[in-house]
């Protein structure tokens, strides 16, 4: 490896992207949105991108039979809502915080400048958007192939972060098993199966919080 090479590697290592947005000037500000409150909603103006700095975000697709359909769930670390950077100009699905959220709100011509002004970042972000299109595209799959007790395994696994760069997070936000239905797709009572299931197996333990543990992998893997 070139000298020039290991430099860019230990650029693109000790690169914050967090810290170099708070430097990029006036277009963007911090948010705090509760838990449960939309923070954009399908159709609405596309014109921002955010950052998410604490809490857990969920975006959403409505469809015209009103059914809606879970697409993401985000974590601290990243980004949302960026369809105006390639001229998107109304929302193409909502957003709504999981939890308590602090999120960094950048206008898009700010983006777009902090874009073409910093290459490491610009390098990053679509490595972000790269790497979020396969998981949607995994998701896809796990809509389409997976029964309904597969997609809330797979549900509860990535609200714990499993697979994430990390430490995963054992307690996962509170969240309500009608929330879980919508998400997976499926009724309340199905989901209070499933998850009377898991518990008895020891895959996730819950008294106040709930705990996922790694072996729930075995039902996303099982055949």
């Amino acid at each position: 490896m070139t000298a020039v090479a290991a430099t860019k590697m230990k650029r693109k290592r000790d690169f914050d992207p967090k810290e170099f947005l708070t430097s990029i000037g006036e277009g963007r500000k911090i948010v705090t949105v509760p838990k449960k409150q939309a923070i954009y909603v399908q159709g609405a103006a596309c014109d921002a991108v955010f950052y998410i700095q604490k809490g857990k975000v969920r975006l959403t697709v409505l469809a015209k039979n009103g059914k809606e359909a879970t697409i993401g769930i985000l974590n601290p670390g990243d980004f949302f809502g960026e369809g105006g950077l390639a001229g998107q100009s109304l929302r193409m699905g909502s957003a709504t915080a999981l939890t308590d959220c602090e999120l960094m709100r950048i206008d898009k011509k700010a983006m777009m400048e902090a874009l073409h002004r910093e290459h490491t970042m610009s390098d990053m972000f679509v490595a972000y958007l790269l790497g979020r299109n396969i998981r949607y595209e995994a998701d896809l799959v796990d809509q389409l192939f997976n029964s309904s007790e597969k997609r809330l395994a797979r549900i509860l696994l990535l609200l714990a972060r499993f697979g994430k760069e990390g430490m995963p997070e054992a307690v996962v936000p509170k969240i309500s098993q009608e929330t879980l239905a919508e998400m997976v797709g499926t009724t309340r009572s199905r989901v209070s199966f499933f998850m009377n299931r898991f518990r008895k197996l020891g895959f996730i333990h819950y008294n106040g919080e709930l705990e996922v543990h790694s072996s729930l992998l075995n039902v996303v893997l099982h055949d």
